[in-house]
């Protein structure tokens, strides 16, 4: 079987992963993090749309080596190394309402004057766009790809307590439960992801990257590896500007993808908000033998302006197709914490049968594919009919129905061999507390219909052949 990657029109780059591993939410994130930008020899790149020296990257496994805010970690990792420079490319935009969180401005300030502190804003992007990457690459030889930020409100557990004293940082105020996920590689894949993060420093019109050659371990030493061996594809989203050509990789690799399903879709993501994906999905739907598709979703946008917006446009595309379900196999879920709170769901995640996985920055919706700038791994353990990675791909999806349900995941995986079905799967396991609820309408009044309508905060692209047309029957 031949690998849905295409370089040039669904990819940008397949690059072999010597080994890679899924982190699933903040904590494991952060201490990952932690570990590899400690060992780091010459170069650390970071990114991405927020940067928060502040955040506190707590572990509950033990105190870690070294101060537990970012800010101050960084200072530290170049005070005992003279030969590390560290690289800081955040979205400019956003980068105007950081310089008022506490001690952000002096910190700024402090290293602006500092010889191996290099910032930079990105500002290479249409009006209202944003720089929406999460990436962090250590030296040539280790990188993070994915939806976590280096920023606050993105640490929690996998068990999203209701009340979790590291999660009320950087201030006292508790954002609630988080769920996220990043992905770790190293090999010739991280040197290409140095690559990107290099030609973004350079677009953004910063000075010369100082070169990295090394390649040293920075892999933490405690993980153990999902994948070993893997080709994986890097997938870009970069709007027109200047002379900058249009790359939509992105939503070409979601469509491809969502095409092969036989089995299952398996998605998480902070949106439900593209006619164009909708459509696709309406297409699997239809068929006689089709996939079961099971989406994710936060119980709202984070925002109110963003909710009202994206949650009417979602409502409207969940009814188009839920109209279109005739086999009954597409089902809409919210994750709740034990105490019934809601789970904020950030994670871009799409599982295709037990083969594929993607996880990357961009969302199910236009921004990504067309006005943000993003990036996104994948791989596809059928290009080689590779069982071991097939079976890593059914443990991550089965894991994060482990987590969501609380439930262990060796049951989650006997009722999938049991059943056959990911839906039955998880009404099986449905039950109170930590759970998955089922989607619900919202109440449209007229302002939220305004806000439908004219998409402020969700542009189609102009070449969006399917952005005016309702859904085919």
């Amino acid at each position: 079987m031949n690998a849905i990657f295409d370089p040039g029109r669904n990819c940008w780059r397949v690059e072999n992963a010597s080994r890679a591993a899924v982190l699933v939410d903040g904590e494991n994130y952060f201490r990952a993090v932690r570990r590899s930008m400690a060992e780091a020899k010459d170069r650390i790149i970071l990114v991405g749309w927020d940067f928060d020296a502040r955040i506190e990257m707590h572990d509950t496994r033990g105190e870690p080596e070294g101060p537990l805010e970012i800010g101050k970690f960084i200072d530290w990792l170049v005070s005992r190394n003279p030969d590390l420079h560290v690289y800081i490319l955040r979205w400019d935009t956003g980068a105007i309402k950081a310089l008022f969180r506490g001690r952000t401005l002096f910190t700024i300030m402090r290293w602006f004057f500092h010889p191996r502190i290099h910032l930079k804003l990105d500002a290479m992007h249409p009006a209202g766009a944003a720089n929406h990457h999460k990436i962090v690459v250590i030296d040539s030889d280790t990188a993070f790809c994915g939806g976590i930020d280096l920023t606050e409100n993105r640490w929690d557990t996998r068990t999203h307590e209701e009340d979790q004293p590291y999660r009320c940082q950087p201030g006292d105020e508790d954002s609630g439960p988080w769920h996220d996920a990043s992905m770790i590689v190293q090999g010739d894949i991280a040197s290409a992801l140095a690559d990107f993060a290099v030609d973004r420093w350079d677009i953004a019109g910063g000075k010369p990257v100082h070169a990295s050659s090394s390649r040293h371990d920075c892999w933490p030493s405690y993980l153990e590896p999902d994948f070993s061996g893997v080709d994986v594809a890097i997938a870009r989203t970069r709007p027109e500007v200047d002379d900058l050509e249009q790359v939509a990789e992105v939503e070409e690799l979601y469509l491809d993808m969502i095409a092969s399903a036989r089995d299952t879709i398996y998605a998480e993501s902070q949106y439900f908000a593209s006619r164009k994906l909708a459509i696709a999905i309406q297409k699997k739907l239809a068929e006689e033998d089709g996939p079961e598709i099971v989406i994710v979703n936060p119980v709202s946008a984070e925002g109110w302006l963003e909710s009202e917006m994206m949650d009417t446009t979602r409502a409207r595309l969940i009814k188009a197709l839920q109209d279109r379900d005739i086999h009954d196999r597409l089902r809409f879920y919210h994750p709740v914490n034990e105490a019934g709170s809601a789970i904020y769901v950030h994670a871009k995640i799409l599982i295709i049968d037990d083969r594929m996985i993607r996880i990357g920055s961009s969302n199910l919706n236009n921004r990504s594919f067309g006005f943000d700038t993003e990036c996104d791994l994948a791989i596809d353990a059928g290009a080689e009919d590779d069982f071991a990675a097939r079976r890593t791909i059914a443990g991550i999806r089965n894991g994060l129905l482990a987590e969501h349900l609380d439930t262990p995941v060796g049951q989650i995986d006997r009722r999938m061999k049991e059943t056959g079905s990911l839906i039955q799967t998880i009404q099986l396991s449905r039950k109170s507390g930590r759970t998955f609820r089922d989607y619900q309408f919202p109440d449209l009044n007229a302002l939220e219909d305004w806000f439908g309508e004219h998409d402020v905060f969700n542009p189609e692209r102009p070449d969006d052949e399917f952005a005016k047309l309702d859904l085919p029957r």
